[in-house]
């Protein structure tokens, strides 16, 4: 009877366009994209620690005058929902983790699950755009181990929304399928798009302090 319930819910997902079978891949994309981000939390973390009990430390992310993880991490906005941000990106970074390697398992998500997972995907990009924008536009200082959490973030998000759109459970108009079956396969073209424009405002917004490091 579980089994029967099973292969309808299969056969309405596959009349509503829903094919839910990512590659192994999109798992390894979601295990590396998600080490890479929660090394970076875990190191901000740690770093942070060493300020609280050092306020007159030096950090091995300080570089120089605009380019220091202390001097944003001291700032109101690095500690957004009154904790570290760090220890959102040790929590969030897991999931993607998990669900990589649960693919690399067999194992086989629902469309609810993979639009929540989509969801949180999305939140967290939003976050990362958020704090890129104070860090450059506000705080003026760059953090390293942030920007390697925003470099992780970016092609995940990429990834996830894309393989959303293409295997349905996202939906999308019927005249944009080709479009995202096409656009899926060149998730990395989308990724070095953002990441070069993020790169591009932060060599033009701090263009006269770039001397200062030579």
């Amino acid at each position: 009877m579980a089994r029967g319930i099973l292969e309808n819910m299969s056969n309405a997902e596959a009349k509503n366009g829903i094919q839910l079978q990512p590659t192994r891949g999109f798992a390894w994309h979601l295990i590396i994209t998600g080490l890479i981000g929660w090394i970076a939390a875990f190191s901000l973390t740690l770093e942070r620690i060493h300020v609280a009990t050092n306020p007159d430390a030096t950090l091995s992310c300080d570089i120089s005058i605009f380019i220091s993880c202390k001097s944003v991490m001291l700032t109101p906005q690095a500690s957004l929902f009154g904790f570290p941000n760090p220890l959102i990106g040790l929590a969030a970074f897991i999931a993607p983790i998990v669900v990589g390697a649960a693919i690399l398992a067999g194992a086989k998500f629902a469309a609810w699950f993979w639009r929540l997972f989509a969801v949180g995907v999305s939140f967290g990009f939003l976050f990362v755009l958020w704090l890129f924008s104070q860090s450059v536009f506000v705080i003026n200082v760059l953090c390293p181990y942030c920007m390697l959490a925003w470099a992780a973030m970016v092609p995940m998000f990429w990834k996830v929304i894309l393989f959303g759109a293409k295997d349905g459970f996202i939906d999308t108009p019927l005249r944009f399928v080709d479009f995202f079956d096409r656009a899926y396969s060149k998730s990395w073209a989308f990724t070095l798009v953002t990441e070069l424009v993020v790169i591009l405002v932060i060599v033009i917004h701090f263009w006269t302090w770039w001397p200062t490091l030579f």
